[in-house]
């Protein structure tokens, strides 16, 4: 159930400064490939992810808690 996730919104500095979004705390049952997806869609930014972790290329802070409320995760489960 996406409405009961807990998820987490960090950001991270990588090699040469390059700055990625990380998102972390998806359960079983999501589709991360497809989440991973609609995100890199929705901030138009490029990405990948591993395990239970999204990596957005760039600081999406600002905007990717309504994207992800766009995709039905609940307001209240997504800390930043």
């Amino acid at each position: 159930m996406k409405s009961s996730q807990r998820i987490k919104i960090t950001t991270d500095k990588k090699r040469y400064g390059k700055i990625v979004t990380i998102v972390t705390g998806f359960g079983s049952g999501i589709d991360i490939k497809q989440v991973a997806k609609d995100l890199k869609n929705g901030l138009a930014c490029g990405g990948t992810y591993r395990e239970d972790m999204i990596e957005l290329q760039g600081d999406h802070k600002k905007k990717i808690k309504e994207v992800l409320v766009r995709l039905g995760f609940d307001k209240d489960s997504i800390e930043d």
